[in-house]
């Protein structure tokens, strides 16, 4: 898939600490943000991920199982590009 996985909180796991445009079910995308976590959901049920804006410090959350799958960024190329 060139760039793109099908997201599970296998697939989750090995984005933590990477930059990735998340792109949602509803067909929305949250774009460059850096996954820090993955937490289980207050509810019980389900897990959240946990991830920054690009160069902010306060952190948000999302159900994993909103998220249809991650786009891996490449940072060098867009600090060339900026």
């Amino acid at each position: 898939m060139n760039g793109m996985e099908s997201f599970s909180l296998n697939s989750a796991k090995s984005f933590i600490g990477k930059n990735v445009n998340l792109h949602l079910k509803d067909g929305s995308v949250i774009v460059n943000v850096h996954l820090t976590n993955i937490r289980k959901n207050d509810f019980g049920k389900g897990s959240l991920i946990e991830y920054t804006p690009y160069k902010n410090r306060k952190s948000t959350r999302i159900p994993l199982r909103n998220v249809a799958w991650a786009e891996l960024l490449n940072l060098n190329l867009m600090n060339l590009a900026g």
